[in-house]
């Protein structure tokens, strides 16, 4: 498996993605086709996991802002981290800024629903 690193436009985020056990995705995300753009993501993190190198798996994810299609994808992720959860130990650290009150809620909303993966909530 090879590192992707996708770089910040005006419409998507940053993404790293390190065969090591690091998932970052940090900055603005409504691209004009969300499928599109994170489809290739989506597989490349379910390959790593099929061959997962490390057993611990650190997901820093910071998003300003998001539309509806992104909001899919970021429920499809955390649905494929569930899946994988009980063989790979996977901690998701949602950062937002302490005036983004937004960014917080959306966090406590993963929280709730994916009451059953490890994601912190941290306030910048």
């Amino acid at each position: 498996m090879r590192t992707i690193n996708i770089e910040a436009t005006k419409y998507t985020p940053a993404i790293i993605l390190e065969p090591s056990g690091s998932i970052s995705i940090r900055g603005k995300s409504y691209p004009e086709n969300t499928f599109e753009f994170y489809k290739p993501i989506l597989e490349w993190i379910e390959e790593y996991f099929e061959n997962a190198v490390s057993s611990n798996t650190n997901v820093s994810m910071e998003i300003i802002y998001f539309n509806s299609g992104s909001s899919k994808f970021f429920f499809d992720l955390f649905d494929l981290l569930d899946d994988y959860k009980s063989r790979n130990n996977i901690v998701i650290n949602w950062e937002y800024d302490k005036d983004n009150e937004m960014a917080k809620e959306i966090g406590e909303d993963f929280i709730e629903d994916f009451n059953n993966l490890k994601i912190n909530l941290i306030e910048k």
